[in-house]
């Protein structure tokens, strides 16, 4: 039996999540839309997801694809870092079935709020993006969630305040990873 992927429907869920997670992350950083432009980002499905890019122990992975080119014709300025946020379809629709207070919308705007949140941290060089140390994911995890928090905490969706207790990292192992 395959992977379970979003329908019709939930593909639209993620879109209205994702200007959700968007429209707050950019107010919240205070990020103009040029701002914005400059942590360039995908996202994609399971659908479209292969090998190593699909888990079964998180809801997003998010991978950071580095400049290639040659560094003798292209400018320093235009060589930008570019972020992959792979959702994992199939896990997200585990989580739904398992608990019944969940919703979709709020759950992806989560989600993307996190991950739009990392981003935004590692562009601004808050954080590396390569830590491999136990210690300093965790700390990165928590910061990443009280942020997140701050950013939704206020939005009207319905089942978004129990999602925000449900995920807070100081409690469990969160359902997010990084590559």
């Amino acid at each position: 039996m395959g992977l379970q992927i979003f329908n019709t429907k939930q593909l639209y869920d993620l879109g209205e999540a994702l200007d959700i997670a968007e429209d707050m992350t950019s107010n919240h950083f205070k990020l103009s839309l040029s701002q914005w432009r400059q942590h360039p980002f995908d996202v994609r499905t399971l659908s479209n997801l292969f090998g190593e890019d699909i888990k079964d122990n998180a809801f997003a992975l998010l991978k950071k694809y580095a400049p290639g080119g040659n560094e003798d014709i292209e400018p320093p300025r235009k060589r930008r870092e570019f972020y992959l946020i792979c959702m994992q379809d199939h896990q997200i629709l585990k989580a739904l079935q398992r608990d019944r207070q969940l919703g979709l919308l709020p759950l992806l705007a989560y989600i993307l709020t996190h991950e739009l949140v990392h981003i935004v941290r590692f562009c601004k060089f808050q954080v590396r993006f390569d830590t491999q140390e136990e210690t300093s994911r965790k700390k990165e995890e928590n910061i990443v969630h009280q942020t997140t928090y701050e950013i939704l905490k206020d939005l009207p969706l319905s089942n978004l305040s129990y999602i925000l207790d449900s995920y807070n990292p100081e409690r469990m192992n969160v359902d997010v990873c990084m590559v």
